[in-house]
């Protein structure tokens, strides 16, 4: 596919092609390519030795249920199993143990194979077709997603918003600081809306989570790619239920508010136990968004293993190339999504002033490779098109309203589509079903996950694109101000490197 337009709509020239061009059920595809002036990413060799069971996207030429069953077809012939197929996007998720699966498979599916790729550096611990039951080379059949799910509860009536205040509201500095304080005056968010949180599973019987928990909508994603209707609640980690609060906490007397406490919450649980979230679950989450009519996903997380997905190398290009397309197919149902933008202070609009040195991040830290960078190279799924970038801002000084951008922000002239509080945000936590406060551009992205799902509220006939252009309208313009570390701030007060638009507005949102 050729490069995709940036956030603002400059075109980056392609050099090097990978592929060729076709056209695939509307997805446009050639080869991503780094502009010729630029050096080629560094290198880093997946070994896939024989009888060491890997995991592989395989991408169909072409996004068609027919094209998707002959990628099965030759995945099979070059001694794989098929995982899982999502024929609404063409991809296939595979497992082998064979060491040349990915020239075997290109061999075997000829023209139907786009582009074939390792999505991680170890051995596949979970979700084996072994302990599936399915035998080698016959193949796991396709998900069949049925009817989409009712919510348990009346999605026809929204209350008027309640005048109570939760105990702890008045700790909740960063909802007056978008606003959501006075957007809650004119609606709460409409039972109708319901908010995909891509994360690591919300704690079912949280006081403040579980009346606006979809349970009938959630699902877990970490079976190898498989979705499944169990598996979706927190295991090793809170990290999804402290974002679930900042989105949609109800209001009820308990604790805190969220910034639409009245809109439903699906947990799509893509971080796995060891805190990973591979390709095939992250095209999984966004798949399953899509058939379960999601209005806003948050997404709170890079994909791993690596920070940066680069297109110059053949195994990044095709998991990349696939959880793109997941997002492009679900953003086409409808479904709006917001992202973190991530916490290494990195200027993401200049991939050659750092270099990635925590990558591949599920080796050891004997094995990560200091990669120098190209513009190809992208943080996914921030830095793919149709997503809200968001960074992050902390009160400074300290107990005031003023603030600037968090020291650990990714930032980037053309990257960043608005900015929101992400420094020691209250929420919702596990333990005790509690509260607590975590930091990192993870805790601003919830916040216009919640904006996008009041706007959907108060405009349900609004698409993705409509919502995001006047998401970005509406963000108050906030100027360069202090420089944190970090490269510094670049650009004008519409729009600069440290806030993109602005500061989201949630009272605009409604309005």
């Amino acid at each position: 596919m050729p490069h995709p337009l940036t956030r603002r709509g400059a075109v980056a020239v392609a050099s090097i092609a990978l592929a060729s061009s076709a056209a695939f059920g509307g997805f446009a595809t050639a080869a991503h390519a780094a502009p010729l002036a630029e050096p080629a990413s560094t290198p880093v060799t997946i070994n896939t030795p024989d009888g060491q069971l890997m995991s592989y996207v395989v991408n169909a030429r072409i996004a068609s249920p027919g094209q998707t069953r002959l990628v099965e077809n030759a995945v099979k012939a070059a001694g794989g199993v098929v995982v899982q197929s999502w024929p609404q996007i063409g991809v296939v998720i595979a497992h082998s143990k064979v060491s040349t699966f990915r020239t075997d498979v290109v061999t075997k599916g000829g023209n139907a194979v786009q582009s074939v790729g390792a999505s991680r550096t170890v051995a596949v611990s979970e979700g084996t077709p072994e302990a599936a039951g399915a035998s080698w080379g016959r193949g796991a059949s396709g998900y069949k997603q049925g009817a989409k799910k009712p919510f348990n509860g009346d999605v026809e009536s929204d209350p008027t918003p309640a005048a109570t205040t939760d105990p702890r509201e008045g700790e909740q500095w960063d909802l007056k600081m978008i606003k959501a304080d006075q957007a809650h005056k004119i609606t709460d968010g409409s039972r109708n809306v319901l908010v995909g949180v891509l994360d690591s599973g919300i704690d079912a019987d949280h006081p403040d989570l579980v009346a606006n928990l979809d349970v009938a909508n959630s699902v877990n994603c970490t079976d190898a790619g498989r979705p499944s209707t169990t598996g979706w609640e927190p295991t090793t980690s809170d990290h999804g239920t402290h974002v679930a609060g900042t989105i949609a906490a109800a209001r009820n007397g308990v604790g805190i508010v969220g910034v639409a406490p009245n809109v439903r919450l699906a947990s799509v649980k893509v971080v796995n136990d060891a805190g990973f979230i591979y390709p095939e679950y992250a095209v999984c989450g966004f798949v399953e968004a899509g058939l379960k009519h999601m209005d806003v996903t948050n997404n709170s997380y890079y994909v791993d293993p690596f920070e940066f997905w680069c297109d110059d190398q053949p195994d990044q290009l095709a998991a990349k190339e696939a959880v793109r397309r997941a997002v492009e197919w679900s953003t086409k149902q409808g479904v709006v999504h917001a992202a973190a933008a991530g916490n290494s202070a990195h200027d993401l609009a200049d991939k050659s002033s750092f270099k990635d040195t925590t990558s591949p991040d599920d080796q050891p830290s004997s094995g990560f490779v200091t990669r120098t960078l190209n513009s190809g190279c992208e943080d996914i799924p921030a830095e793919l098109d149709g997503v809200v970038t968001v960074s992050s801002m902390q009160r400074f000084p300290a107990g005031t309203m003023d603030s600037r951008l968090s020291s650990f922000s990714n930032r980037g002239l053309g990257k960043i589509d608005v900015a929101a509080p992400g420094s020691s945000i209250l929420s919702t936590v596990v333990a005790n079903n509690g509260y607590g406060t975590k930091s990192g551009t993870s805790m601003a992205s919830p916040h216009v996950a919640g904006v996008l799902a009041l706007m959907k509220s108060v405009h349900p006939t609004w698409t993705p694109a409509q919502m995001i252009e006047k998401l970005r309208e509406q963000a108050d313009d906030k100027a360069c101000g202090t420089t944190t570390a970090g490269p510094a701030c670049v650009g004008p007060v519409e729009d600069n490197s440290y806030f993109g638009e602005g500061v989201v507005d949630a009272l605009d949102a409604v309005s």
